[in-house]
């Protein structure tokens, strides 16, 4: 109906021998603007036990990893920090056996992540083992 209206208005503006008005662009709401992002996200310090100790006692700190769990990236891009050695041999069995440490339980691994992205690893980790992948 608004078609029809427009195009009689256009006939009777030709009719009158007024040259029709250009359609000008309806107004846009104007939007709200976007939050800034932070410059800096805060960066917290996560533990993490990646189940293969072999693969966790290849990192070295300041090596970029993904983190990986259930087969999905959990953490991309995450910073290694540290990578704990066991003090001595006779702890490392004892770890091993009770399902902590290195060995079975795997090997813990301190990587430097967003808060966020730290809550996340816990949980990942509380629902299947994690893995890493060098970047």
């Amino acid at each position: 109906m608004g078609l029809a209206l427009a195009a009689a208005a256009l006939l009777v503006s030709a009719a009158n021998g007024a040259a029709p008005r250009p359609v000008t662009a309806v107004p846009q709401r104007p939007t709200a603007p976007t939050p800034p992002r932070p410059r800096h996200e805060v960066l917290v310090r996560a533990p993490i036990r990646i189940a293969d100790a072999a693969a966790a006692h290849l990192l070295r700190p300041g090596d970029r990893v993904d983190v990986l769990a259930a087969a999905r990236v959990v953490a991309a891009g995450a910073t290694v920090v540290e990578v704990p050695a066991d003090a001595d041999e006779a702890s490392a069995l004892s770890a091993a056996h009770d399902g902590v440490g290195t060995g079975v339980g795997g090997a813990l691994v301190v990587v430097s992540v967003p808060r966020g992205t730290a809550a996340a690893l816990s949980g990942a980790a509380a629902a299947s083992p994690l893995a890493v992948a060098l970047c």
